[in-house]
């Protein structure tokens, strides 16, 4: 039987790699550039499974609490933050920190300090037991109420209506998100919020770029992993609009029968996944399912940088690259 050779793959950019990830990630090879193994991560450094493996493999030890760190050692707090105890821990245990919390979850505990400060109840919206919801929740945790969902706000009760304030984990549903906040305004009319949106600009442009392309494809494949916050929000943003989709961590996932009576298929990847796996995927795509052309969607161009922590300042060009990115 002849190969269809009209099937076409709609690549979407942005896509992959947003600027607090190649930070982090940046951050743990210099530190095995400069010191050498084993260097300890508190958690996955970017909740992606190829990038962890490889950084494993180069000699990076991940843990999940600092117990598992000898003392004096050096240790790298991941892409997604940590809460005031562990960093108290960690001067307890004299641990040598270098932080990697990207700068726009940052700034969300920048927030939460300040709406303490001024005795509101802040209300996280998020995903229980995220990482970067743990750390948020760490700030300021007599004050912080966690809300998944306009139904939890509806059963929310405070101290006093007249002083709350909200932040969000920066890897949410725009759409879902939108929804939460509206409804806490209208229960507290006097409530705060961050001066900008605290989902950060990379979550953002993905999920605009899956809306723009929905109506026009027939499914979508999302590269990331399963624990990827803002890779899952890509397969919802699509489910919502009509058109299946599917996370996969790579290639190797992907079921044939999706592409059953399919000829136009949208491409993407999660904020933490490496653009090596997209073109694997698109090969995979070409030579075993058919679909020959490629056409580039591009939404928005993205030239994002973040400054890398104090005493880290090396030539990235001198460092063998851990993925190739887009």
């Amino acid at each position: 039987m002849p190969v269809q050779t009209d099937k076409k793959i709609l690549l979407l950019r942005p896509r992959g790699f947003c600027a607090g990830v190649v930070r982090a990630i940046d951050v743990v090879k210099i530190v095995l550039n400069l010191y050498g193994a084993p260097i300890y991560v508190r958690k996955e450094i970017v909740h992606n499974r190829h990038v962890v493996d490889e950084l494993r493999a180069a000699g990076a030890i991940f843990v999940d609490e600092l117990s598992e760190v000898p003392a004096g050692s050096r240790v790298i707090f991941s892409a997604h933050g940590v809460s005031p105890a562990v960093r108290a821990e960690a001067r307890e245990r004299q641990l040598q920190v270098i932080d990697a919390t990207c700068p726009l979850v940052t700034k969300v505990h920048i927030e939460a300090v300040k709406f303490a400060r001024q005795n509101h109840t802040i209300v996280l919206i998020g995903h229980k037991d995220h990482d970067e919801v743990v750390g948020t929740l760490g700030e300021a945790p007599e004050s912080t109420v966690l809300v998944e969902s306009v139904e939890d706000v509806d059963a929310l009760e405070v101290k006093d209506p007249t002083k709350v304030s909200f932040i969000t984990q920066t890897t949410l549903s725009l759409d879902e998100t939108r929804d939460i906040v509206a409804r806490l305004r209208e229960r507290f009319p006097s409530i705060k919020g961050p001066a900008a949106q605290d989902i950060c600009y990379a979550t953002e442009n993905r999920q605009l770029a899956v809306k723009a392309v929905a109506p026009i494809c027939q499914t979508l494949l999302v590269v990331g992993s399963q624990n990827s916050s803002n890779s899952r929000r890509l397969v919802e943003v699509c489910g919502q609009a009509g058109v299946p989709a599917y996370l996969v961590d790579d290639h190797g996932d992907v079921n044939p029968a999706w592409l059953e009576s399919i000829d136009t298929v949208a491409v993407t990847a999660g904020a933490s996944a490496p653009e090596h796996l997209v073109q694997e995927l698109l090969d995979y795509l070409k030579t075993q399912h058919g679909f020959r052309a490629v056409e580039e969607v591009e939404l928005k161009d993205e030239d994002v940088r973040f400054s890398l922590p104090a005493g880290l300042d090396v030539p990235l060009g001198q460092l063998a690259p851990v993925a190739a990115r887009v």
